[in-house]
């Protein structure tokens, strides 16, 4: 396993790099699409992690476990929220239920 590790660093350090300049360069008009990916790939970790919490591992790796069930519960809770307050913002006053400022301003 002690071979195993500096590779998988040296992975796990490329791919966040690479993943980064990806996210930096998507237009705002992409970022829902892009946040239901995301939710999608963290579904998938969430799924790894309630393997390796529920299975006959370690205490460490358990831990672990727990961490990532956390981080992509985190993720996915945040990316929904965040989704949910961009849509917001397209929606017009009426719908909202809110009063239309121009109706204000303009005399009967």
């Amino acid at each position: 396993m002690a071979n195993d590790f500096w590779p998988t660093v040296y992975v796990f350090v490329l791919a966040s790099f690479i993943g980064l300049g990806v996210i930096r360069r998507v237009s705002r008009l992409l970022h829902t699409p892009l946040m239901s990916l995301t939710n999608a790939i963290s579904a998938i970790a969430v799924v790894g992690a309630i393997l390796v919490v529920g299975g006959d591992y370690p205490l460490r790796i358990r831990v672990l476990g727990a961490i990532a069930l956390f981080a992509s519960m985190t993720n996915i809770v945040s990316g929904f929220l965040i989704t949910d307050r961009m849509l917001k913002m397209f929606k017009s006053d009426e719908k909202r239920g809110g009063a239309n400022p121009d109706a204000a301003r303009s005399p009967r």
